[in-house]
């Protein structure tokens, strides 16, 4: 059976701290800071209005976001700047190995998609930015199902859509709430562990392999599919 590999994007795929030389205009010294809270607490409300059953979009979370990040840090930006960070968050750069990566495991014959919190108009014009939206066989997103990750559903979502099973399913993200989620809904999950610091959480649920870099992906990928 073909593998088909489901991509996360912000932040396995998409760089979500492209934004930092804007923020480094408008909030100077604080721009790293910043940016983190503003990912963090992008998250966060994702999570809450999952559970909460009180869907917005992913859109409207991030800008919510934003708000809370510029009212902790006391900066004072105005509609227009706010907006401004807004645009560029639509046009983030994807990491360095990303096109090489997915490229390598498409000629490999994997199948892939790309699987994201992020609503379907926004992911595609992400993707087609960063020119790599020809790789996949589709885009499936949460808001599809007005729901986010890590919620079960999303995963069963997605295994529908691609017309999968979670045995010949992977999940790939640097997120590890992603890929405890994926795996206690049955996928495998490769942990895409861009920085030496991050840090997985301990709940006794690991990855089923921990990469670098995409590039990594061909070959180990396929040394633990002999269960399929």
């Amino acid at each position: 059976m073909q593998t088909t590999l489901a991509f996360d994007v912000y932040g396995t795929l998409i760089d979500t701290h492209g934004v930092l030389s804007a923020l480094k205009v408008l909030v100077g010294d604080k721009a790293k800071a910043f940016s983190d809270t503003w990912r963090d607490k992008q998250l966060e409300y994702s999570f809450r209005k999952g559970l909460m059953q009180n869907y917005a979009n992913f859109a409207i979370c991030t800008r919510q976001a934003l708000d809370y990040t510029c009212a902790y840090y006391q900066s004072n930006l105005n509609d227009e700047q706010k907006t401004e960070l807004m645009s560029i968050y639509r046009v983030l750069p994807a990491f360095n190995d990303v096109k090489k990566g997915l490229t390598q495991l498409q000629t490999a014959g994997f199948q892939l998609f790309a699987f994201s919190n992020g609503a379907a108009n926004a992911l595609e014009a992400l993707l087609n930015n960063a020119d790599i939206r020809d790789l996949f066989l589709d885009v499936v997103s949460a808001d599809e199902i007005k729901t986010f990750k890590p919620n079960p559903e999303i995963y069963h979502h997605f295994l529908k859509r691609s017309a999968s099973t979670g045995a010949n399913t992977w999940l790939i993200s640097s997120n590890p709430f992603d890929i405890i989620g994926s795996m206690s809904a049955g996928m495998k999950a490769a942990w895409v562990k861009r920085s030496p610091d991050a840090l997985f959480d301990p709940w006794g649920i690991e990855p089923t392999i921990t990469v670098q870099s995409l590039i990594e992906l061909p070959e180990e990928i396929p040394n633990h599919n002999s269960d399929l």
